[in-house]
């Protein structure tokens, strides 16, 4: 294997592989004209890069990361406190105490520190290979946790709607726009574009609103689950709160959901 080269992920679930192999037929049938015109090398090349495409695009949503909750974490925090790796709860909920004791086991075992449970960090701490069907919240809702997650320490900034800098509305629908949804800009049309649920039907992905400065929805972040939210706050840009203790849980006035 050359040094350096990422090895291709092994497909467990044959549905899977098969379905990409009969993508590509479909593809080439339905491009057979304009296909047949292209010299040799540049077609050879067209068809490796939309298979590997496939396969990456098949195997990237397997990982464990902050916000992914189910049976599968639930594995995983119990292996960590196995190990003496301190998980807090056994809830299922990949979580700050989650993430920082994968973090402990990857530094341990010199592999990268990211908190995140890929590949490699499965396979060394759970001895087996990492599964290709998830349980647990949607692809939808982990692909909007995690984008949400990977912009925490952006600054505060008023009217602010790019990584550069947000405000709590342009937060969460740049989140939101990321995944495909798009909602309203400021935090009292969020309110009234979602729909209303009770806070024991709340779930990871739902809009969590509070009034600060003016009356009604005036703040807004995404519930993360355990009783958290992530938001853009205005003394520490994003970060993770409480939503229904302290500051935030004197404010709060209700959630709402989008898809």
């Amino acid at each position: 294997m050359t040094k350096g080269r990422k090895p291709l992920k092994k497909f467990t679930n044959k549905g899977e592989f098969y379905g990409i192999i009969l993508f590509v037929i479909n593809f080439c049938h339905e491009e057979e004209e304009r296909m047949c015109r292209m010299p040799a090398r540049k077609l050879a090349s067209l068809l490796l890069g939309l298979t590997l495409s496939c396969f990456s695009f098949s195997m990237t949503f397997a990982d464990f990361a902050y916000g992914d909750r189910g049976n599968e974490v639930m594995e995983i925090q119990k292996q960590l406190a196995t190990l003496h790796y301190s998980v807090g709860e056994l809830d299922g909920v990949f979580g700050p105490a989650t993430e920082q004791a994968v973090k402990s086991f990857q530094a341990a075992k010199g592999l990268t520190a990211d908190g995140v449970v890929g590949d490699a960090t499965y396979r060394s701490l759970m001895n087996k290979e990492m599964p290709v069907n998830r349980s647990g919240n949607s692809a939808l809702t982990r692909s909007i946790l995690r984008t949400a997650y990977g912009l925490r320490g952006v600054p505060y900034v008023f009217g602010g709607t790019s990584p550069y800098g947000f405000d709590c509305s342009g937060f969460t629908s740049y989140v939101f726009r990321q995944a495909g949804i798009s909602i309203p800009r400021m935090a009292d049309g969020q309110y009234y574009a979602s729909t209303r649920l009770s806070s024991a039907n709340l779930r990871p992905g739902d809009l969590v609103f509070f009034t600060t400065y003016a009356a009604g929805a005036s703040h807004v972040g995404i519930y993360v689950g355990n009783g958290q939210f992530i938001h853009a706050s205005s003394s520490r840009g994003v970060m993770v709160s409480d939503v229904f203790t302290g500051y935030w849980g004197a404010r709060y006035i209700g959630a709402g959901r989008v898809y």
